[in-house]
C-alpha cells in the first residue's frame, strides 16, 4: 500500500467532537484510536487538508509511526 499522499492530524479529545468524518478515513467515533489516557485521537486523509483541521499540524506517514511507538500510545495486553 502505498502512504506517501496520506497526511495525519493529531487531536485533543475535545477536538474529536468536531471530525467531519466524510472527509477522513476513519468512518466514525468507534474507528478512533486513543492514546493510553484518552486525551489524544488522529485521523488521516489524503489531498487537501480539510476545513475543519484549518490550522493544525499535518504529519506524513513516517511521522505517525514515529509518533505512535512512543509509550503514551502503546497498551499493555492484558494477563
Amino acid at each position: 500500500m502505498n502512504y506517501n499522499n496520506r497526511k495525519y492530524v493529531i487531536l485533543t479529545a475535545s477536538e474529536a467532537d468536531s471530525i467531519d468524518f466524510s472527509k477522513v478515513g476513519e468512518t466514525s467515533a468507534d474507528t478512533l484510536r486513543w492514546n493510553k489516557d484518552e486525551t489524544k485521537t488522529f485521523v488521516k486523509y489524503e489531498g487537501a487538508q480539510p476545513a475543519f483541521l484549518s490550522g493544525k499540524t499535518e504529519l506524513r506517514h513516517w511521522q505517525m509511526l514515529t509518533e505512535v511507538a512512543k509509550a503514551e500510545w502503546q497498551y499493555e495486553p492484558p494477563e
